[in-house]
């Protein structure tokens, strides 16, 4: 008999699509040395992602290599952000970061937020 070990899931994926609109967007901010994605509370069901670029990562930010881009994510978001996917897609004439998130178990009518249940 052997035994398995579970290992969880720690902060995202990025897909190529995104590293390179993400590298892309790096390249035209030299100063600029990662992706930070973190959470705000928003909206009608709770949670919205925020992204931005920055020179370093925050005291609480645990930090990725991802696909070539650097992904700082603070360390207090990772339970809810545990999993997700991020995408770069196009809709007609936009262009958007997409978040697939395992761990959501609603959103608001309009996409701007979403709920995640207590265990997440």
């Amino acid at each position: 008999m052997s035994i398995q070990t579970f290992q969880p899931v720690r902060g995202v994926t990025v897909s190529d699509k995104a590293a390179q609109h993400i590298q892309a967007e790096l390249a035209k901010n030299a100063q600029q040395q990662g992706f930070r994605l973190y959470l705000e509370t928003s909206g009608c069901s709770g949670f919205m992602y925020e992204t931005k670029l920055v020179e370093a990562p925050e005291a609480d930010d645990e930090v990725f290599e991802l696909n070539g881009v650097t992904v700082f994510i603070p360390r207090k978001d990772l339970p809810i952000l545990n999993g997700t996917e991020i995408d770069f897609i196009t809709v007609g004439l936009n262009s958007m970061l997409q978040f697939r998130n395992p761990n959501v178990t609603g959103e608001c009518g309009c996409g701007e937020s979403f709920s995640v249940t207590e265990e997440s």
